[in-house]
């Protein structure tokens, strides 16, 4: 989170420091963070919906060849995708979920009003 916020200009020495941890709690508790999330998730299902000869659509479900490094791998976005939807109980292809319009709406949805309790 201290990497997406950036560092604070400090009002009384004018330096640039990182945000202590209190002050990255207040801001991703806002709600901001929560509508940014909801609008990628709805921007994934459109993407999702578009044709397989859009280049939108072949960067979200391109899967990179050869070997990844040893060690924990790093999460992609297909990743973070479906550990979303597994937190509020929508389990199973999230692409074929996503080309239902309404559906995929609902569970966004959901989603928001799961993280805002």
């Amino acid at each position: 989170m201290r990497r997406v916020f950036g560092p604070k200009r400090d009002e009384v020495t004018g330096e640039w420091r990182k945000l202590h941890t209190e002050e990255l709690s207040d801001l991703y508790s806002l709600p901001y963070i929560v509508q940014l999330v909801k609008s990628r998730m709805r921007w994934v299902g459109y993407v999702a919906r578009m044709g397989e000869g859009r280049g939108v659509h072949r960067v979200l479900v391109w899967k990179p060849e050869g070997k990844r490094p040893l060690g924990r791998p790093r999460c992609r976005w297909e990743d973070n995708i479906k550990m979303n939807l597994w937190e509020v109980g929508g389990g199973g292809d999230w692409m074929e979920l996503a080309q239902d319009r309404n559906r995929w709406r609902a569970l966004v949805n959901t989603m928001l009003n799961f993280q805002v309790t």
